[in-house]
């Protein structure tokens, strides 16, 4: 699967990947495409990216599937973080996405 970055605009094939993802939340989707993004940018391969986080190739390419609930833990992101020398927070948006169904209450100030 390829997902094409140009400009800081998805194009209209990244998107209707990301329309699949369905089994994955916002945010796991966010940090799966950052790393993605990362590592196109550096001309890194999966497999590349399974030997910086210790993990197996076919497991990048499970998280790199859209149909797949596999996703990179803190310890990942830690450790591309690392190696990439910038922050774990770099991997997070700015904003929270909502969390409709998830907790009652939400901070209104």
């Amino acid at each position: 699967m390829v997902y094409i970055y140009t400009k800081n605009i998805f194009n209209k094939s990244f998107l209707a990947q990301m329309s699949k993802k369905s089994n994955l939340a916002p945010i796991e989707e966010f940090v799966i495409d950052y790393v993605i993004k990362l590592r196109n940018d550096r001309s890194l391969t999966q497999q590349d990216i399974a030997d910086i986080i210790g993990i197996s190739r076919s497991y990048i390419k499970d998280i790199e599937n859209p149909q797949s609930i596999a996703k990179y833990n803190l310890k990942h992101i830690n450790a591309l973080a690392d190696y990439f020398n910038i922050s774990p927070a770099s991997f997070l948006p700015t904003k929270a996405f909502p969390t409709e169904g998830i907790g009652s209450k939400k901070n209104k100030k």
